[in-house]
């Protein structure tokens, strides 16, 4: 049978392996191993067999804890099952675990590794989640590239179903999980003639069944027997290496590539070796290739088997020859003599004539390039290597880091492709398309990997291409580009674009710019960069082709026919523009002709847009410049800054003990001054069609346009250039001076439009129109102006009316979210109304990552010093982390009382009033931040006794406690701690931004999901109703509960806000929040329509629960929602249009009147407890 090739990333051929030899996946969403389990559940839903001759059952769990569980319980029954996490996932999975091993089931996991939370969260690769289980006894297996992990991944079944053993099987997340290669693909019909049937059949007669095998497990032991248990089960264990490499064998014979529990590479008579797992040895192979070509004996080990760690096959593959050995561990155990795998190898050679020495490398994901692997084999060759050692970075503090040879590059034949885009434009898919198109049409080998930040859209991203004609073994960044495209033109003052671009290569700029104007505007440091390297400069005006042939701001098929123009040594471009035809009509056949056809001109179009620039020599001789201006803020000259340039590789350890951000602290105040001018188009305002409702500012997710009040010396004192500029006389307060303005921030809007979509106007014209974002620029300073150094006027109208909440300083300001998010407009409104009093536990998700992407945060502090507060624990205990710090507030409080209490006859008559005053203030903010102050000053000049003194390092303002997360954390894995926070009576606020899915994790279904709709992990549209959160609160009858839906009802949401935070107790509001991942027909620019069309059709309902009220529920809803629209409704979202062509019109219809019926019942239940009073 001929060898069948396909480009394909790690966790899909995972899937892969895992499908075949799976009965039953339990799982649940963490990045980066989500995919593995979205595809399992995509082939289940078509049908798909594995090798037993069945679809494999799919059930999606609350938790990873849960996912575990549920696998154990398949396992004891006598079925195949499987899983798939990573971090802090993989450590929810540990008691279970330990029963798996214990009870010596087949249970399979796949693991994505990557990084732990501790002082911060990183998304990225390590081991160090894998590392954590190894005391568990758990079998592990590492694969190290794609092609590895499509070889491999079925070992772990194998032996698992022969060895009667649980297994894991890792591979770096990311770094292999997410990385596409064109790779031989794993006949899977091959498993049959593999699998031992006599051990699986065994396994299954063993399975607890009451008719067959009665029996009792799980039983408890006391002291006198439990560690003869343990010991007895020695002999199951010690045959699990010899038969790893029995199946490794096996699959060598059938693949051709050797594969043993630990694999040598390099000289023969090595004297010096690197032994590591993982896709660093693919990096490392390159290395000791290009080494041993040059003279040197070097070698390298390659871990498979890591646990259990197997002396007889390490020794087995060692040269006899080897001095000296240096073990790279991609963790950091701290406390220990050493890592874990440099641990491991010492014990195992303890008696050989052998110096060992241990090293870390690449945690959360750091690049680890080939002149860092030669720095290991070059310390190597001193008389005493240093121990403990570091590669991939500067330790000027502990002096761990080796000293690299910058200059060393190994020369390749691959083509090598760099790629600037920004989050969600479409590049990254471009790309991958690239790679499908290449890897799958021709001979060549293909790589692709993508780098990018934690945000879900709109950071920068940088693709990393490589093709050759043999396979490639680079697993790091590119460093010496043949070709550089950028598809956004702003990113030349904000980033170094060409510094990795080799000598003669080609660098392809995106810009409006025509070529005299893009020589004018160009930075010196580009300039004289793509002189000083003899590159070839190409400009295209993709934005305005989009926009000519009916694409909108899709500019990534036009980008991707000019890579293919300018590089016809990939593939001649006629071949290029067939199988982009080709790859676009089976993308997009579905959707019609209309789109088919779009994408057929964008192809056409990026060919033919390409327009040569001349490089002028004498760039050359320009003075560089610097990317960053400096401020004479070192937290964000020095730290904040350089990260967001992208120089964070060239950041030492002394940066982060100096910025004082060891414990994972960030400052506020600094999203504002990020400016990343990402939009394309953003508001103008028309003065004279603004009738001041302040709609725009109420409804915008960035809070990146504001109204203002204006005194006659804050216009006075705008910057010059702005003298005179546009305002009206202020409506609603007569007898005022005051001037109103709207005002936009162009450099850090995004661009969404919702506001002026929202925007009444007046006489049927909008008072906000989207213009050219060049053409608002020249506002930025007055912007910074109105923005920073103007007082809000907070006190001028009620904060109960729109207007006035506008008026309110945003305390949350330009988040990392998504153009026209639904989640970040009630995230700036609490901050409005509560912000400078909110200290907030935020559950992992899309909120913490646009709250607190490090440098970046939203939150501010304004000029007296309050700001908001906000921390992040784990996506699984935030309801309890923010209930310890209601619980600690409290308890501060209850000091401070009592202090005051038991000193009212012993203080002076003036701080006995102040103490008075105080104590009858009960949560009276505004009392209390009048007096604190005047008690603060007293008792620091008083003679009182110590007790009281101390009230001067209180903080004499009561905190307003937010408890903050998305559906997945409320209603699914945070669910246990909701419950408990709601059952105590607590003064804690909890709002859930429900968007109906994981949004953060990539759009997997949760128990918030409505029944019908498509999602990951529900690929054939979710079969049960949506958890009513809301009502199964409101049984406690002392719980603030309300459903919002800001577009539906602006000032209901503002009520519900509003009572919340007054509430003495418990509060839940539910926030519905259109997202992304919906699919909506328009975009998110049109979001609050949406959210007014899902409560008129009753497809959500709007309501305030309030204990303190005779009748607490008022169902907000306008009237009887229109069920008749509801259908229509859910067709303009994808996720639920889908189904009709998924499961045809009958089928879809079906499911949807089910959903309706949904509607209609949790209304139903509403009228029976509004009409009831309870």
């Amino acid at each position: 049978m001929a060898k069948q090739f396909q480009s394909m990333d790690g966790n899909t051929a995972a899937a892969h392996n895992a499908y075949a030899l799976t009965e039953m996946s339990c799982i649940y969403p963490i990045t980066p191993s989500s995919p593995m389990a979205e595809v399992m559940d995509v082939w289940a839903s078509q049908g798909r067999k594995n090798a037993f001759d069945e679809v494999v059952k799919i059930a999606e769990l609350q938790s990873e804890a849960g996912a575990s569980g549920a696998v154990h319980g398949a396992a004891q029954a006598g079925v195949l099952p499987t899983t798939f996490t990573a971090s802090q996932g993989l450590l929810l999975m540990i008691p279970n675990i330990y029963k798996w091993v214990g009870e010596n089931l087949p249970v399979v996991l796949h693991v994505a590794a990557r990084s732990l939370a501790s002082r911060s969260l990183n998304i990225f690769g390590d081991h160090e989640d894998v590392y954590a289980i190894r005391q568990t006894g758990v079998p592990m297996l590492s694969s190290h590239s794609v092609q590895e992990v499509m070889d491999l991944a079925g070992v772990a079944h194998l032996t698992a179903i022969k060895c009667h053993v649980p297994f894991v099987h890792f591979f770096d997340g990311f770094r292999t999980s997410h990385e596409v290669d064109k790779i031989e693909v794993f006949d899977t019909d091959k498993y049959k003639e593999l699998i031992d049937w006599e051990a699986l059949d065994a396994f299954r007669k063993n399975a607890m069944q009451p008719h067959t095998n009665p029996v009792t497990r799980g039983a408890n032991e006391n002291d006198d027997i439990f560690f003869q248990g343990v010991e007895a089960r020695n002999k199951h264990y010690e045959n699990v290496p010899d038969v790893v490499a029995d199946y490794m064998a096996k699959i060598s014979e059938i693949t051709g590539r050797d594969y043993k529990p630990f694999n040598y590479v390099g000289a023969p008579d090595a004297d010096r070796v690197i032994v590591a797992m993982g896709s660093v040895t693919e990096t490392a192979l390159e290395v000791v290739n290009d080494l041993n070509s040059k003279g040197e004996k070097v070698g390298l080990i390659k871990v498979h088997l890591y646990r259990p760690f197997s002396t007889k096959y390490l020794e087995a593959v060692l040269p006899e020859t080897v001095k000296k050995i240096a073990v790279l561990d991609r963790t950091k155990e701290g406390g220990a003599m050493g890592d874990p795998l440099y641990l491991d190898v010492l014990a195992a050679l303890k008696g050989k004539d052998i110096d060992i020495v241990g090293g870390r490398y690449g945690l959360g994901s750091h690049d680890t390039e080939p002149n860092q692997i030669k720095a290991v084999y070059d310390e190597l060759q001193k008389d005493e290597p240093k121990e403990n050692f570091t590669i991939g970075i500067e330790d000027d503090v502990t002096m761990t880091s080796l000293p690299v040879d910058k200059s060393y590059k190994i020369k390749g034949d691959a083509t090598e492709c760099l790629f600037w885009g920004l989050g969600s434009d479409g590049t990254v898919s471009a790309n991958k398309s690239s790679i499908k198109i290449i890897g799958d049409n021709t001979d060549m080998y293909a790589q692709g990997y993508y780098a990018y930040d934690s945000k879900k859209a709109g950071g920068v991203t940088r693709s990393h291409l490589r093709f050759g004609n043999s396979p490639i073994h680079s697993t790091y960044y590119i460093n010496n580009a043949d070709f550089i495209s950028c598809s956004l033109d702003s990113y030349m003052f904000k980033y170094d674009l060409a510094r990795n671009l080799k000598d003669g290569g080609t660098f392809l700029l995106n810009t409006t710019f025509s070529p005299e104007e893009v020589v004018k505007h160009m930075p010196n440091r580009l300039k004289k960069e793509l002189a000083e390297k003899h590159a070839k400069f190409y400009i295209i005006d993709a934005t305005a082709i989009a926009e000519t042939i009916g694409m909108g701001r899709r500019t990534n098929t036009i980008l991707q026919s000019a890579f293919f123009a300018l590089n016809p040594q990939i593939m001649p471009i006629n071949k290029a523009v067939e199988l982009m035809k080709a790859a676009a009509k089976k993308s997009y056949g579905k959707k019609g002709d209309a789109i088919v056809e779009l994408n057929y001109r964008a192809i056409d179009a990026g060919k033919e847009g390409v327009v040569e620039v001349a490089v002028d020599p004498a760039w050359a001789e320009l003075p560089s410049g610097s990317l960053r201006k400096e401020t004479g803020d070192p937290y964000w000259d020095e730290y904040a800054s350089r990260i967001n340039a992208l120089e964070g590789y060239d950041m030492p350890v002394s940066a982060f003990t100096k910025n004082k951000v060891l414990d994972g602290t960030m400052q506020n105040n600094i999203a504002f001054k990020e400016k990343r001018e990402i939009a394309t188009n953003v508001p103008e305002w028309i003065p004279e069609n603004c009738i001041q409702c302040g709609f725009c500012s109420f409804v915008c997710p960035h809070a990146t346009i504001r109204t203002f009040a204006l005194t006659p010396e804050e216009i006075a004192n705008a910057p010059k250039e702005f003298e005179g500029f546009a305002t009206l006389p202020l409506m609603g307060k007569p007898n005022t001076d005051l001037r109103w303005r709207v005002q936009v921030s162009p450099s850090n809007c995004v661009g969404c439009g919702l506001c002026v979509s929202e925007c009444p106007g007046k006489g049927g014209n909008k008072a906000l129109q989207m213009a050219d974002i060049n053409s608002q620029l020249y506002l930025d300073p007055l912007a910074d102006y109105l923005f920073k150094e103007t007082e809000y006027k907070s006190d001028l109208f009620p904060k109960t009316m729109i207007k006035g909440s506008q008026l309110q300083m945003p305390y949350f300001e330009v988040p990392g979210s998504c153009p026209g998010c639904g989640e970040t407009p009630y995230y700036r409104l609490a901050s409005q109304l509560f912000g400078k009093d909110m200290q907030i536990a935020n559950a992992t998700g899309c909120s913490s990552i646009y709250c607190g992407a490090n440098p970046s945060t939203p939150f501010v502090k304004d000029k007296d010093g309050n700001g908001t507060a906000w921390a992040n624990s784990l996506f699984e205990d935030n309801a309890e982390f923010g209930y310890g710090m209601a619980l600690a507030n409290n308890y501060t409080a209850s000091k401070v009382y009592k202090i005051m209490e038991e000193n009212l006859d012993k203080v002076t008559p003036e701080l006995k009033d102040l103490f008075e005053q105080y104590l009858a203030a009960g949560n009276d903010r505004e009392k209390q931040r009048e007096l604190a102050p005047k008690i603060k000053e007293l008792v620091a000049k008083a003679d009182v006794e110590e007790d009281v003194k101390t009230l001067a390092e209180y903080d004499l303002v009561t905190k307003s406690n937010w408890i903050i997360g998305g559906d997945g954390w409320a209603y699914d894995i945070g669910y246990g701690g909701v419950d408990h926070v709601l059952a105590n009576n607590v003064n804690v606020n909890i709002l859930v931004l429900d968007t109906e899915v994981y949004s953060n994790t990539g759009g997997q279904s949760s128990k918030s999901s409505q029944r019908s709709s498509i999602a990951k992990f529900a690929a054939g549209g979710k079969t049960t109703a949506k958890k009513d959160l809301g009502q199964i609160a409101m049984t406690y009858g002392h719980v603030y509960v309300a459903s919002v839906c800001m577009g539906a009802d602006k000032m209901q949401t503002l009520k519900a806000f509003q009572e919340a935070e007054s509430y003495d107790g418990p509060s839940l509001i539910i926030a519905y929040a259109p997202c992304v991942e919906h699919g909506i027909k328009g975009g998110l620019g049109n979001h609050q329509q949406v959210q007014r069309e899902a409560v008129e059709c009753g497809y959500v309902d709007i309501y305030r629960y309030d204990p303190r009220k005779e009748k607490p529920l008022t169902i907000d809803t306008k009237k009887e929602p229109d069920y008749s629209k509801m259908e229509a409704f859910m067709m303009k979202e994808n996720r639920f249009a889908q189904l009709v062509k998924l499961k045809g019109k009958e089928a879809a219809d079906q499911m949807f009147a089910k959903a309706i019926s949904d509607a209609k019942r949790r209304h139903e239940r509403l009228l029976a407890i509004e009409k009831e009073g309870i």
